[in-house]
């Protein structure tokens, strides 16, 4: 019995040793393995510098694509805000504009001579329409812009005619006011049409 094992165990090492043999004449020395490994690297090294610089290169691409992105948003953002805020502060500016011309209208209305009773109660009941309308337009920050005896200043009057300067007067200056002009916080609605003193 103990020969078996003898025999076993020397068939184990020979098979052993064999198999040994086989795999060191498959596997390449660990010159070869050194040699196989530092030549990738080697060949490798451009190829990785390349394409480290080429990430960044699309990083730096990306960044900055990134950061004027975020401006352009910024500005629109930034426009909206001062859009919003110049509608909120106009706002009523076309109402105000289509009504001056009614309050000239009833203006003219006041001027006209009345004799009987009938008359003189409805150009009582203009009156009071009248001053509401000018209440209402003046608590929505529309005003007249005055123009008798002031300098002429082409930005809130407009001269539709001339005469010569008289004796108490400056040159340039408003004479009469043929229009009353009006203005929407510090935006003109309709200059003053005026007659200028030259």
């Amino acid at each position: 019995m103990s020969d078996k094992k003898d025999v076993q165990s020397t068939d184990a090492a020979d098979k052993s040793n064999a198999a040994g043999e086989a795999a060191k004449a498959k596997d390449p020395t660990a010159k070869d393995i050194k040699r196989k490994v530092q030549q990738p690297e080697e060949s490798q090294q451009p190829d990785q510098s390349a394409e480290i610089d080429e990430l960044k290169a699309q990083l730096s691409s990306m960044e900055d694509k990134y950061l004027r992105a975020q401006a352009e948003i910024a500005n629109i953002q930034q426009r909206q805000q001062k859009e919003t805020a110049q509608l909120m502060k106009y706002d009523g500016q076309q109402l105000a504009h289509d009504v001056v011309p009614e309050l000239d209208n009833l203006e003219r209305a006041l001027q006209t001579e009345v004799n009987d009773e009938s008359a003189k109660q409805l150009k009582h009941g203009v009156d009071m329409v009248y001053g509401h309308l000018q209440n209402a337009l003046k608590e929505n920050n529309v005003t007249e812009i005055e123009a008798l005896n002031k300098t002429f200043d082409p930005t809130l009057h407009q001269a539709v005619q001339t005469t010569p300067v008289g004796p108490d007067q400056k040159p340039d200056t408003v004479v009469a006011v043929l229009q009353k002009g009006y203005m929407l916080k510090d935006r003109v609605l309709r200059p003053a049409m005026v007659v200028v003193a030259q």
